[in-house]
């Protein structure tokens, strides 16, 4: 029987609100355990709590069942139709039509268009007044967002269905955060459908990682020769590396953070480039240096090698003796990579495990970040991280479509690629502690949805997937500015602060430097919208056979949001924050957001090119699978002997 919309609506409203009482307050919740279903034929609306504790029960207590929002089944279903046939696409498709023959210079004059599309929650200001879009097509993309499941498909992913599903994992990144008397296990394949408690599982990692570090930083976990640990290298790349590095400069200039940090040095190695080993290495004591190895699988190629390449460095120094891993090396691994942890040599006190269910580049609140931040910077200012990360989770859930911040701007930026056929997106930071934080959403978003083909297994025929870039404010506006202003349209995100991490103000400025940069912030999104008129060219005097080369079009859309402050807190706001954008895009699209097959396939040809370079080094003449590639490989080697020879 279908269901009304009403029906629907209000099922889905009480569903919302149950489910944020559980993630605020659980202990309401004594005597139940959250269980998600395993994956069925069809879609479900079952959300069951059950009394029961053993995870081996097909189905829960009756008088324990309450019914709530259905999750989607993430089975292959080649007859799935695409988006973009649908009324509710074809709907946004003619309303963009509509929308080409308006202009942002006359849209933010309207004073009710500009309420309607600002929202504070959470503390965070979001303003999307100048995006090129009106009420209607707020109204047209929540009508989308309905007939594509959005709210089915987010709880689905709370409750750790395996949306995953070319893996057959959840992603349930979420939980990193989750309170500690939250319960949660997600789907697996194994008996009765369920694992064990992740929420559980998460506590007692960061339990260890808190006893960890604070251990090592109270001089009472010392290294090989008994000096005090106070260098970090981290060793890991893309995910592994990108998020925590992002932390890593939004916390060293964060007063606390000033303070935690006093006497520890935190590098990054991530090149597999010998020169990145010579830059990290360089003036680090290894008697005082810990190397924290970061792979999921720990058989990452690249961090191997750099890995092995770090060791070597310890033993150089302090002899080849095993107990040398033992106390400079710890591991950030999946618990399936425990053997290949053992046999590197790691000691299994060094070891924090993180879950399949993880992906790289959702893993900065894991040991992924944990272990590195918490060892220079304390455990309590990460703890802040998780905090802030947790708030936005719960916003996510329970904020209705107009008032949620991620889901407004997953929705705007399908607006903008499928509709109005934007292919960029920049993010434009004003201030200096986020400056990687471009880097991170550049992985995030396009590792996540550069995909061509939707979960039933079709082509798209649509546009998805942005090319990410970004650099903080106002370095970014004297680098490619005059592009965004002049040359293509690329949709901006602007992110401000209220208050600066440090106040400075020069003596005899009428403004403070923070303020100063804030003006910045606050034009530039005018300028792009309102772009300057031959007209008002020619009442500035400005020469004729100037005016074309002067005129800006405008009518480039932007995004504002405002935080207070950067803190750890709001910073890890932000994490989750891009984390369910990326989410919202990936699921009105119907994309597997979660996996990187493209990646893999990469990873592949590159130990088929070191086959081939290994037996060119012996002297044998390399034949690659196509004649670019054995000529370049040919050149590689015979130039760098010419060179050695002359």
């Amino acid at each position: 029987i279908q269901d009304s919309p009403v029906a629907t609506m209000k099922r889905q409203t009480a569903a919302t609100l149950l489910l944020l009482i559980y993630i605020s307050m659980p202990s309401l919740f004594e005597g139940f355990t959250l269980h998600p279903l395993p994956p069925l034929h069809t879609r479900s609306r079952r959300f069951p709590l059950s009394s029961s504790s053993d995870s081996s029960s097909d189905s829960p207590s009756p008088s324990r069942t309450i019914s709530l929002t259905g999750q989607i089944d993430y089975t292959i279903t080649p007859d799935l139709p695409l988006v973009s046939t649908t009324p509710e696409w074809k709907a946004l498709e003619r309303h963009a039509e509509e929308i080409e023959k308006t202009h942002l210079r006359d849209m933010i004059q309207d004073s009710d268009r500009c309420e309607e599309m600002n929202v504070v929650e959470e503390g965070i200001m979001l303003d999307y007044s100048r995006q090129r879009m009106t009420s209607e097509t707020l109204d047209l993309l929540e009508s989308l967002s309905s007939a594509q499941s959005l709210p089915q498909k987010i709880s689905s992913m709370y409750r750790g269905s395996p949306i995953n599903f070319t893996e057959r994992r959840p992603a349930l990144h979420t939980a990193l955060r989750a309170p500690r008397d939250a319960v949660l296990r997600p789907v697996t394949n194994g008996p009765g459908g369920q694992g064990r408690d992740a929420v559980a599982d998460v506590h007692e990692v960061l339990d260890r990682i808190r006893d960890f570090t604070n251990a090592v930083r109270a001089g009472e976990i010392t290294g090989y020769t008994g000096k005090q640990l106070r260098n970090v290298v981290s060793v890991g790349i893309g995910g592994s590396y990108l998020g925590p590095e992002f932390l890593h400069e939004c916390l060293k200039t964060e007063p606390t953070g000033v303070n935690s940090a006093l006497g520890y040095t935190l590098r990054f190695l991530s090149n597999v480039d010998p020169v990145d080993v010579e830059r990290t290495c360089s003036e680090l004591d290894p008697e005082e240096t810990l190397i924290v190895v970061v792979s999921k699988t720990f058989t990452t190629a690249e961090t191997m090698l750099n890995a092995r390449t770090m060791r070597q460095w310890l033993w150089d120094f302090m002899g080849d003796d095993s107990e040398v891993v033992r106390r400079h090396v710890v591991a950030c691994a999946s618990e399936s990579s425990a053997s290949l942890v053992s046999d590197f040599g790691i000691a299994s006190g060094y070891f924090f495990r993180f879950w399949d269910w993880v992906g790289g580049r959702y893993s900065v609140c894991s040991a992924v970040g944990a272990v590195p931040i918490s060892l220079v910077y304390g455990f309590d200012l990460f703890e802040a991280v998780l905090e802030g990360a947790r708030s936005m989770d719960k916003h996510f859930i329970s904020a209705p479509l107009r008032k949620n911040i991620p889901m407004l701007m997953g929705l705007i930026g399908v607006w903008n690629t499928s509709f109005l056929k934007y292919r960029m997106r920049t993010t434009l930071p004003y201030a200096e502690a986020l400056l990687k934080l471009p880097a991170h959403i550049q992985q995030l978003d396009m590792e996540s949805n550069g995909k061509s083909v939707t979960r039933s297994g079709k082509r798209v025929d649509y546009l998805v997937g942005e090319v990410d870039f970004g650099e903080p404010g106002t370095n970014g506006q004297h680098s490619f500015f005059q592009l965004l202003h002049m040359g293509q349209a690329v949709p901006c995100d602007f992110i401000g602060f209220v208050r600066s991490q440090h106040d400075l103000m020069v003596d005899g400025e009428r403004l403070s430097s923070h303020d100063e940069l804030m003006t910045n912030f606050f034009a530039q999104p005018d300028a792009l919208a309102n772009g300057k008129t031959p007209e008002e060219l020619r009442e500035e005097g400005v020469e004729e056979w100037q005016i074309p080369h002067r005129t800006f079009q405008g009518n480039r859309p932007s995004m504002s949001l405002l935080l207070p402050k950067v803190t750890a807190f709001h910073v890890g706001q932000l994490l989750a924050l891009y984390e369910h954008r990326t989410a919202v895009q990936g699921f009105i699209w119907d994309l597997n957001s979660f996996d990187q097959w493209g990646v893999e396939l990469g990873k592949k040809l590159a130990v088929d090119v070191k086959d081939k370079l290994a037996r060119g080094r012996n002297g044998e003449k390399i034949d690659a699978d196509n004649p670019s590639t054995t000529r370049l490989l040919n050149y590689y080697i015979s130039q760098e002997e010419g060179e050695e020879g002359g």
